[in-house]
């Protein structure tokens, strides 16, 4: 009896045994045909290339880096020529006025006044000035000119100074009766004069191509010169 009891638990332990070697195979398998059939099958596939995109925003400086090694000295120059400066003194106003009281001055033709004036510096220029009354008187036609003579020569730098008076022609009688005093000026700059004593004059003469008039210089008034050295 007991024997027939375990013949018939050693054929269930077979039977049971074998259903679970088999079931064991089965998963086994079917996982691994799954894997192939992913690798087989489910393997992404390249695409075509995109279009490229715009370029990125400026990025911005990066920090300064530190400063190089200072380089070795230069090579020694020539030696130089030594120049002396020169340094100008300061300007200083340097001006004279003569002045005279009722000249009364008649004279048609020479020198009507003189004033000296010491000049400074060979580069400067002179101005001049004669303020005072002046008249010309005649029947017919005439000239008179008034002018600056430095150190007995008229002004060549640039030209002479001077101003004229000129009456023209009419009538005899009433010519004859014009006795017209006004006050007037000559005035101008002069340069190329040495530096020095300089004899400034005034006169008074006849005009190129006229006959010459009654000239009157200075009546019944204060006539003067004024002498100013300027910087050119």
């Amino acid at each position: 009896m007991m024997v027939k009891i375990l013949v018939q638990l050693l054929v269930c332990f077979w039977i049971t045994l074998s259903f679970c070697v088999t079931e064991k195979v089965k998963e086994r398998s079917g996982r691994q045909r799954d894997a192939e059939f992913t690798d087989k099958y489910q393997t992404c596939i390249q695409g075509v290339p995109g279009v490229q995109g715009r370029d990125g925003n400026p990025g911005i400086n990066g920090i300064p880096g530190t400063p190089g090694i200072p380089g070795r000295d230069g090579l020694k120059g020539e030696k130089g020529e030594c120049v002396t400066e020169r340094f100008d003194d300061p300007w200083k106003p340097n001006f004279k006025q003569c002045a005279w009281n009722s000249l009364n001055y008649g004279i048609d033709l020479g020198k009507i006044a003189e004033c000296t004036f010491t000049k400074h510096r060979p580069d400067s220029a002179l101005r001049v000035l004669f303020s005072g009354s002046l008249r010309l008187k005649c029947k017919m036609a005439c000239c008179q000119r008034w002018y600056f003579t430095f150190n007995g020569a008229e002004c060549t730098g640039p030209l002479p100074i001077e101003s004229i008076i000129y009456l023209d022609q009419g009538s005899p009688e009433l010519n004859s009766t014009i006795n017209i005093h006004r006050t007037s000026t000559v005035e101008g700059l002069c340069e190329g004069i040495q530096a020095g004593l300089v004899d400034v004059g005034i006169w008074v003469g006849t005009c190129a191509d006229y006959p010459r008039g009654d000239a009157s210089t200075g009546w019944n008034s204060v006539s003067r010169v004024i002498i100013e050295e300027l910087p050119k």
